[in-house]
């Protein structure tokens, strides 16, 4: 076979770069051609990181408005409602020694009473002035409530509150005034008023007779 038949000719050479050539510029233009729409994805990108950035702003100065108005407003009656207080004081204590057995007169005096009391704390609740009067049992909490003693008990735990001595109130969730409360110690509650009457339990393994 000869050497013509073996190497390509200078022609097929020239013919092959020309096609790699043509590839080339193929790819180069597909390539350009892709080019505006990865400006136009980055540009949307860019666009859509503003917008939340611009969404997630409106939402904390709407959250700090809100705080702001609150604010305001229970600045303006903070006063006017502490006033109110020593009136709904009043009104419970006469309530509560008021007798139990009383006549018709004075039974009908009492319920006058207690419809004033449900009317003046439904007012207080239109008005996001909310009484804190914690149930026996129920945990203490010191940002409304406020320690006045502490005792042992067998029926509450450790850490709850046994009785309420004076309600507090709190007004938009801030107190105005919190709760006075006696407060369980620590230990207290029925299973370990138990465990200190319980027997003392036996080590020792049963006897046995043929030993």
């Amino acid at each position: 076979m000869s050497d013509t038949q073996n190497n390509p000719t200078q022609a097929e050479l020239d013919a092959i770069e020309a096609e790699a050539d043509a590839i080339l510029e193929a790819d180069a233009a597909d390539a350009s051609d892709l080019a505006p729409l990865d400006q136009v994805i980055a540009e949307r990108d860019e666009w859509k990181d503003r917008a939340l950035r611009a969404v997630a702003e409106m939402e904390n100065i709407k959250r700090r408005a809100e705080t702001q108005s609150n604010d305001a407003r229970a600045y303006a009656i903070q006063r006017f409602a502490k006033d109110l207080l020593a009136v709904a004081d009043n009104l419970e204590r006469g309530i509560q020694a008021a007798p139990k057995d009383a006549g018709d007169a004075a039974a009908a005096l009492v319920t006058g009473m207690e419809l004033t009391q449900k009317s003046l704390l439904s007012a207080f609740e239109a008005n996001n002035l909310r009484r804190v009067a914690p149930e026996p049992g129920e945990a203490f909490d010191p940002h409304f409530h406020q320690a006045m003693m502490e005792q042992p008990s067998e029926t509450v735990q450790g850490g709850q509150v046994i009785q309420t001595l004076q309600p507090g109130y709190a007004l938009f969730g801030r107190t105005l005034r919190p709760a006075m409360v006696v407060v369980a110690a620590k230990g207290s509650g029925a299973k370990s008023a138990a465990a200190a009457y319980a027997p003392a339990e036996t080590t020792g393994g049963a006897f046995d007779g043929k030993a």
